[in-house]
């Protein structure tokens, strides 16, 4: 592959048998650690999991994406009040974040550290992909993790060195979500110009033809991300975030 820049990142779900040196892998996260954070708190954990037997438990809750138990390195960020609610209270201090404001908090640090991490994985070469199957059972990561309370699983990243060369993903242009001053309610006109790009790509075109589809968008709100499964899952988050506290 040629030097990393944004313009050509891509997904990596294929690794080499080459092994993530953890000397390497340990640089990267803590410089990482030098993203934003709220209150110079630093409101996440970081589990790495590189045994054989903990990514196959991992697996059912990826819905057994191949890639989970084929990379070298597995890493599942958590938004973390555990730690800065023990140290309050190791200090005679009394925490109040047991509530869904300091899970906002928590997960937007945990995201920005995750983002900032791959950022300098990708730029040492190394491939990765987000897994956005981490809120969907969280419950099921919480187990296999054993995350006490006041902690939970928001990002999944499979990490390794790339043994594919994907396409680069398409991307609406930068007109389809800048607004200046004030939010301007995209028109049928607007929606138009932002995804004919999209929309035009033989191999979206392909895939709507051969789910017997109509248009692109069904595919995601017929088959993708459903009103049924959303609202599922849904239900199945608010549920942990009560078990760990967070309501």
């Amino acid at each position: 592959m040629g030097k990393f820049t944004f313009e050509n990142r891509r997904s990596i779900r294929q690794y080499s048998g080459r092994d993530v040196e953890p000397e390497l892998l340990n640089q990267l996260l803590s410089t990482a650690a030098h993203t934003q954070t709220m209150g110079n708190l630093q409101l996440y954990s970081v589990v790495v999991t590189r045994s054989a037997e903990q990514k196959a438990a991992l697996a059912p809750a990826h819905f057994n994406q191949p890639m989970v138990q084929q990379a070298p390195v597995v890493l599942t960020i958590c938004a973390d009040f555990r730690r800065t609610s023990t140290w309050a209270q190791c200090r005679k201090a009394d925490p109040g974040y047991d509530n869904i404001l300091s899970f906002c908090n928590a997960a937007t640090d945990a995201l920005l550290y995750t983002q900032t991490f791959c950022n300098l994985a990708e730029e040492a070469g190394l491939g990765l992909c987000f897994l956005g199957t981490t809120i969907y059972q969280p419950q099921a990561i919480i187990d296999v993790l054993k995350l006490p309370k006041l902690t939970f699983p928001v990002a999944t990243i499979t990490l390794g060195w790339p043994a594919e060369e994907p396409p680069v993903s398409d991307r609406l242009p930068l007109q389809s979500f800048l607004h200046e001053e004030t939010y301007h309610d995209p028109t049928p006109a607007d929606i138009d110009c932002f995804y004919a790009e999209k929309e035009s790509l033989e191999v979206n075109r392909e895939f709507v033809c051969i789910n017997n589809k109509e248009t692109l968008a069904q595919i995601f709100t017929d088959i993708r991300y459903t009103r049924k499964d959303n609202e599922a899952l849904s239900r199945t988050f608010i549920a942990a975030l009560r078990n760990q506290g967070f309501l």
